[in-house]
């Protein structure tokens, strides 16, 4: 007995300087998957039903189709027209004010859009976070909508041809280069932004402060975009309304093919073995 007892107490002691401290990039990793998994879980708190996801972008895609038939009408008219009355009109009326605070707002307004590399990088920052809170299919969703926006904006204004306001009609406070129908600015905010409003909408529910952010910011940027391309006398406001327009109308198409293949379950994350079954995910198509 007594020789079990000495055998015992000759075994090294672990103290807490001994204790075996884990790899920095054991504990990066574990750091980063217990974040997603925050995520996820929070996302999956205030994601809606699949239905109702279904339906509410239904309504969207209807209201955005409607407008397709006016923006080939008005793309039609500008060719033909280049230099509208109303537009100029509309234009030394808004410059009339030139109030500091205004003219900031309409600069900052427009800021992102005018810097290629800050929008990109804005991008792909959401489409990461979706993707780490196990949004595959969003995430994609918004590269490709981006990414197809400015291309479908490049091909019309070849097509288009209209030519930029210039200094002998009014006032050009920013300086940009390229046809100026429809405004590449409003559309791409409205292919990020609006897909973050549309998103925010569709997917996530109840009054999270993130959601509410993500419906007040895109919403902002949206609206104020419109106004501060007019008010630099950068685009005519027919420019302006051609990419509401049509950036409304892709964005629909873009939510309609999104909401096809979220029904379909593609990129829906799979349930590990023993995982209860999530009802806001939709019915797998074999069930």
């Amino acid at each position: 007995m007594l020789k079990k007892q000495n055998n015992i107490d000759q075994q090294p002691q672990k103290s807490d300087n001994d204790t075996e401290q884990k790899p920095v990039n054991a504990q990066v990793k574990e750091g980063a998957e217990s974040l997603a998994k925050e995520v996820e879980e929070e996302v999956s708190g205030a994601r809606r039903s699949w239905y109702q996801t279904v339906r509410w972008g239904r309504v969207l895609l209807t209201i955005d189709a409607i407008l397709l038939a006016l923006f080939a009408l008005l793309a039609w008219w500008v060719s033909l027209h280049p230099i509208l009355s109303i537009d100029v009109s509309i234009t030394r009326e808004f410059q009339e004010n030139q109030s500091p605070w205004l003219r900031t707002l309409m600069y900052a307004s427009s800021y992102i859009g005018s810097a290629p590399w800050l929008s990109t990088a804005l991008v792909i920052l959401a489409a990461a976070i979706f993707w780490i809170g196990r949004l595959r299919l969003e995430a994609l969703t918004i590269l490709f909508v981006s990414a197809t926006s400015a291309i479908l904006n490049y091909i019309i204004k070849i097509i288009v041809e209209r030519p930029r306001p210039n200094a002998q009609l009014v006032e050009i406070l920013q300086h940009a280069g390229g046809a100026s129908f429809p405004s590449g600015h409003v559309m791409s905010y409205l292919a990020f932004w609006g897909l973050l409003f549309s998103f925010a909408i569709i997917l996530f529910k109840g009054n999270r402060w993130w959601r509410i952010a993500l419906l007040i910011v895109p919403a902002l940027f949206v609206i104020l975009v419109g106004p501060s391309r007019v008010y630099l006398g950068d685009h005519w406001a027919s420019d302006v309304l051609g990419g509401y327009i049509f950036g409304g109308v892709w964005l629909g198409i873009c939510l309609w093919f999104y909401l096809k293949l979220k029904d379909k379950g593609v990129l829906v994350r799979k349930r590990r073995p023993g995982e209860p079954s999530d009802p806001k995910e939709p019915p797998s198509q074999n069930a």
